[in-house]
């Protein structure tokens, strides 16, 4: 009974999240309810007892992308509400008519039996625990994890090399022009 009287709570802070990230004219504010979109989707997942995803969700998506977000809003200055101008009339009808209409397949598709998900949900054994995650990666997925981290040190990597190489000259490769000598 806690468990559904919890998650109808975080169900009601997911959706008026997401309605505040929809519906927000400041960009600032949009974010703000996508974050509390994504905490209350972290406590579903633990509901759930996935709480290796609910600990990746607050630190990967609600910490770093987040961030990341809010300093790309901060960064170009969409500061003021109408900061794209007014919207045609045709954009707002027609945004309803996508909405309504994936809100109708949504809860059409609720209605079949795939959707509603196994009904061991609550069973510690599942996928999404810290062991079950730790075994599949580093005991199946060991090969794959191991590329993937090499893949992305090497592109690190790189990266800092062509920051730290593009474009610098050193002071005695300068003519008196200011032109670049090639030697």
């Amino acid at each position: 009974m806690a468990e559904t009287i919890v998650f109808i709570i975080f169900a009601a802070v997911a959706l008026a999240g997401a309605v505040g990230m929809l519906t927000a004219r400041n960009p600032v504010y949009s974010a703000v309810g996508l974050l509390s979109t994504m905490f209350a989707i972290a406590i579903m997942y633990i509901l759930l007892d996935a709480h290796f995803v609910a600990v990746v969700q607050v630190i990967i998506y609600a910490g770093a992308v987040m961030t990341l977000f809010l300093f790309v809003i901060m960064l170009i200055g969409v500061d003021t509400p109408d900061a794209y101008g007014v919207r045609p009339t045709s954009q707002v009808v027609m945004t309803w008519v996508v909405a309504v209409g994936l809100f109708a397949t949504i809860a059409l598709a609720g209605r079949e039996v795939w959707v509603t998900g196994s009904s061991a949900f609550g069973n510690p054994g599942l996928n999404g625990t810290i062991e079950a995650v730790a075994d599949e990666l580093f005991g199946t997925w060991t090969i794959v994890f191991l590329a993937t981290v090499l893949l992305l040190t090497i592109a690190a990597l790189g990266t800092i090399a062509l920051a730290y190489f593009s474009g610098v000259a050193d002071e005695d490769s300068i003519d008196e022009r200011g032109s670049e000598v090639v030697s």
